[in-house]
């Protein structure tokens, strides 16, 4: 009776983590300033796919390191994901992609990309800013990801955001095998 009880209580534990987890992972649409310009953020949705490898392609000569089953794929995971997109005017101009691994209360970017004529402007940085807000908010440990090691603006970003490089990846990236700097945040 004991043992039933015991798991009967675990489970309802484990269903309110993932009810509190899937609300904190639940971004309503609203505007959003960033240096004294409106955007609307939202979650992205199937139908932000073709815009999102636009802007792979933009930001990555042409190539999309990620198809649109990949992006769906992980668009569809509600429970451990979070993607979101800025738009102005109708126009996507940026995204981010984000895994939560509930038990290594650690999240993960995986994505991120600002189309190159808004670059320099803040949305990556505000992107980011929101990813590690919502990682706080689980009460997780980390926020980590790679990046190219030829790209320095990033890691310079990421290094004012208090992330701190973290071992290279050999050959990591597809078709090029440009290695990829690790790089974790500890969070408080």
């Amino acid at each position: 009776m004991l043992k039933k009880f015991k798991t009967w209580y675990q489970n309802i534990f484990k269903q309110q983590e993932r009810l509190k987890r899937r609300e904190l992972l639940d971004v309503k649409n609203h505007q959003v300033e960033i240096r004294d310009t409106l955007y609307f953020l939202a979650k992205a949705q199937f139908t932000d796919i073709p815009e999102i490898l636009g802007i792979e392609r933009a930001v990555y000569g042409g190539k999309t390191p990620w198809d649109s089953t990949a992006f769906a794929a992980e668009i569809n995971r509600i429970n451990d994901r979070l993607y979101l997109v800025l738009r102005r005017n109708d126009r996507l101009l940026a995204f981010v992609g984000c895994s939560f691994d509930h038990s290594k209360k650690e999240a993960h970017v995986t994505n991120i990309a600002v189309v190159p004529d808004y670059q320099n402007r803040g949305l990556g940085y505000f992107l980011m800013t929101t990813v590690i807000k919502k990682t706080r908010e689980l009460e997780y440990l980390r926020v980590t990801l790679e990046v190219r090691i030829s790209n320095e603006p990033a890691q310079r970003i990421y290094r004012d955001l208090g992330f701190q490089n973290d071992g290279i990846k050999r050959g990591y990236y597809f078709g090029d095998h440009e290695d990829a700097q690790d790089m974790t945040l500890i969070l408080n």
